[in-house]
């Protein structure tokens, strides 16, 4: 009888996955290989790596399926950004751009390792359990080959997974009844969230936005005057978290228990050689 799957276990697994994909969206690299196909813009560069997989689709596909992007960013640089680049240069661009960031972070030694090769195995057996339906953004990354290198394909592997866990995670956030900037504020709150000047500085959103809805969470009793969670607050962003994990539950019980830890350990491990690294920017998530 297969062991049943720990409680959370598919949320831990998705909380070590998901920081190896984003790696390079902080990363030198991807601005280097994105202005060779002409794309200069930091933000126009973001959109187009991560919507590239969907084809040259516009703004208001890429506002439904990014959620707490303002329109109006997104709208300044989609679908301009195809005329710059087709989503098939933006997409081998980000694939040169995602080797260079892995090969500097993690160092030759462990990208030929056996466990880095191990857990793409173990990734992509999880991910073969991901679904389609009303995942966009999954859906059209799963259309992507897999990359042959070991490295590169955890990398595929752990976007698939991430992609898959988002899209079911705004259908959780669209029945909580919070919108975009909600969603961040809410989440800014729990202490894990990107920080607000992040944020405001990335998203679009201006002060009076996110000010307009902490008003709107503190009348629903979610947030108290000093913009921290109250005790219903910290309870709904339990319950989306849990709900998340449920939509998500497929691929870590196809993979297994036992599966889900060794792949949790190794990528863990991976993980922690990036941040040493210096993979991310200080002050990038917290509540100041």
């Amino acid at each position: 009888m297969t062991p049943p799957l720990p409680e959370r276990a598919g949320r831990r697994c998705h909380n070590v996955l998901n920081p190896l994909h984003s790696t390079h969206y902080f990363s030198p690299d991807l601005g280097r290989e994105l202005a060779a196909v002409g794309i200069e813009d930091e933000r126009a560069a973001y959109f187009a790596v991560r919507a590239a997989a969907m084809g040259a689709v516009g703004a208001g596909t890429v506002t439904a399926t990014f959620f707490n992007f303002r329109h109006e960013l997104v709208a300044g640089h989609v679908p301009a950004v195809w005329r710059t680049a087709s989503p098939e240069a933006v997409l081998a661009a980000r694939l040169r751009a995602v080797d260079a960031t892995l090969r500097r972070l993690l160092g030759e030694d462990v990208i030929a390792s056996g466990e880095v090769a191990e857990a793409a195995k173990l990734a992509l057996r999880a991910a073969e359990a991901c679904t389609r339906t009303a995942r966009p953004l999954y859906a059209a990354h799963a259309d992507l080959p897999v990359p042959e290198a070991p490295h590169l394909a955890l990398w595929h592997a752990a976007t698939l997974l991430r992609e898959h866990r988002g899209d079911g995670h705004l259908a959780v956030l669209l029945d909580a009844g919070l919108d975009p900037v909600e969603a961040l504020v809410s989440h800014t709150a729990t202490g894990k969230g990107m920080a607000p000047r992040w944020a405001l500085g990335t998203r679009g959103w201006s002060r009076q936005d996110w000010e307009a809805a902490s008003g709107r969470l503190h009348e629903r009793g979610l947030l108290d005057a000093d913009g921290e969670l109250t005790p219903a607050g910290a309870e709904l962003r339990r319950d989306i978290e849990d709900r998340t994990d449920r939509l998500d539950r497929a691929p870590y019980e196809h993979l297994g228990a036992a599966g889900v830890e060794r792949l949790t350990e190794i990528a863990r491990g991976v993980l922690m050689t990036a941040l040493t690294a210096g993979a991310f920017p200080e002050g990038m998530v917290g509540k100041e």
